[in-house]
């Protein structure tokens, strides 16, 4: 998207990446766009749009992840500062948002306790079937030409608990920054 979010009049390239950057470009001179801010997500970004969301006067970019997460990175200052031996006061309509939310949360944990206790009944009758959902992975197996290695990235709407992989030919596996899985190795019997 493109967008004026440093808010000096000229608009400013938004890019999300499959790799989870956010990243905003600002044209300064005539010749290239130069990265002012990223931020990393921990899955990749579908889709960015900057705009006016939460509060008038404060511009926000929201970004949809695979998952379906929404995320919005804001201008307005998380931090306020309140005078010696002041105390900060939350404004009414504040706290009844906080109360609202609180409700609405302690109603959402009543139904999860509930519907556990439902699936538990119901997968120790002797007439439950198991079954494995399936679910969409997207899922990348990319060359980087940098140093001839193949990058491997799986995504679902789940948590990954293993990954495992098998292969007839020896592998290397590389750890690197932006992964967040544990690797281990074993050896495998070549019969």
């Amino acid at each position: 998207d493109s967008f004026d979010i440093l808010g000096d009049g000229v608009k400013e390239l938004l890019v999300g990446r499959d790799d989870g950057m956010i990243e905003i470009y600002n044209f300064e001179s005539a010749d290239d766009p130069v990265l002012q801010h990223d931020y990393a997500l921990s899955e990749s970004i579908a889709s960015i749009q900057g705009g006016c969301v939460g509060k008038d006067g404060y511009d926000e970019i929201l970004a949809a992840t695979y998952s379906g997460w929404l995320t919005g990175l804001t201008t307005e200052p998380v931090h306020r500062e309140g005078g010696s031996g002041e105390e900060l006061k939350l404004s009414q309509e504040m706290q009844s948002k906080i109360s609202s939310l609180r409700n609405e949360l302690e109603q959402l944990q009543i139904k999860v306790l509930q519907e556990r206790e439902k699936y538990q009944q119901s997968s120790q009758s002797s007439t439950a079937v198991s079954s494995v959902p399936a679910f969409s992975v997207n899922d990348k197996f990319t060359l980087n030409k940098d140093d001839a290695s193949y990058s491997l990235i799986l995504e679902v709407q789940t948590a990954i608990d293993n990954v495992l992989v098998q292969s007839d030919a020896p592998l290397d596996l590389l750890d690197v920054d932006k992964n967040s899985a544990v690797v281990s190795f074993s050896s495998c019997d070549s019969e």
